[in-house]
């Protein structure tokens, strides 16, 4: 007597099922392709175009060296030595600011907080808010404490102040992920052997962390430097040097552009697209130099 069991059990095929999937990776594969080069396309030709129009200023042997003090509207030459300082001046104090803030928000929020406290979650509910706010709103709000109900003048220590509210949730959303993704192996493996908890984030998360909390820091700083509804709120534009933070008005290379804009002569053309491409080179250089630190310190870390 026979039974089903006897007899061989053929695998069931399905007809046509690699086909489809082959087809279906290709189709993928080509979207994916074709929205990669449609989000090049305009950033490309963004950068090609600020090099071309750029490069006749910087070539120019006073463009890093010189300001657009006492030159007229039409006149050729000088340079953004002015702009370039007030830029640089104005990143470096919202920096100071913004960082260890920024930093030590994350720690407490990864490290200390508990997650079902009232703290922790206004907290995390006040930088989802100010990572959406416009920096026209933070400039308003400056304008409104700073300036209106304390009385003090306008100035490039106003638009740093506008600066890290713009800059302080980027640099918590960045170091808090970062700190999260430390194994909490380490942190156990250091409490095991005595070491108190600041000490453990001292010398073990935080050096673990850190390629990728210089990355974010970085990326934020070159976010706010570009800013320009601070400056035109709260300082006025100079086309000379001024290294006065808490007075005066500050050159810098965003408000080269704006200030240019209703020049309508070739050297205004000429001031536009070569601040824009000192500004680009700036960040690109910031960029780098994250890339640089975080890899050191990732085999520092090691």
């Amino acid at each position: 007597m026979t039974t089903v069991l006897d007899k061989p059990v053929k695998a069931p095929t399905f007809k046509g099922v690699g086909t489809k999937r082959r087809l279906k990776n290709l189709t993928a594969t080509v979207l994916v392709s074709l929205s990669v080069l449609v989000a090049l396309v305009p950033l490309a030709w963004v950068l090609v175009t600020a090099i071309v129009r750029g490069v006749p200023a910087l070539t120019s042997s006073t463009w890093f060296t010189h300001s657009l003090s006492g030159l007229s509207a039409s006149t050729m030459g000088g340079g953004i030595y002015h702009a370039l300082v007030g830029t640089l001046i104005q990143g470096l104090v919202c920096a100071i600011v913004s960082i260890p803030l920024g930093i030590f928000v994350a720690i407490y929020l990864v490290e200390y907080a508990d997650r079902d406290s009232r703290l922790a979650k206004l907290t995390t509910f006040m930088v989802d808010i100010l990572s959406g706010v416009p920096s026209i709103v933070a400039a308003l709000f400056i304008y409104a404490l700073w300036v209106a109900t304390f009385g003090m003048p306008k100035s490039g220590f106003a638009v740093a102040l506008s600066l890290v509210l713009l800059m302080v949730p980027v640099v918590v959303r960045s170091t808090e992920e970062m700190l999260r993704i430390v194994p909490q192996d380490l942190r156990e493996a250091s409490y095991a052997l005595g070491v108190p908890k600041w000490l453990t984030i001292a010398r073990i998360v935080l050096p673990t962390a850190a390629p990728g909390i210089i990355t974010g820091v970085m990326l934020a700083l070159a976010r706010v430097m570009g800013e320009t509804a601070p400056l035109l709120i709260l300082v006025g534009y100079a086309p000379f040097i001024n290294f006065n933070l808490f007075g005066g008005e500050m050159g810098t290379l965003p408000g080269v552009m704006v200030a240019e804009m209703n020049n309508p002569t070739e050297a205004g053309t000429n001031r536009i697209w070569g601040a824009a491409l000192t500004l680009i080179l700036l960040i690109a250089i910031l960029n780098i130099a994250a890339k640089i630190i975080g890899h050191f310190s990732q085999v520092r870390s090691k």
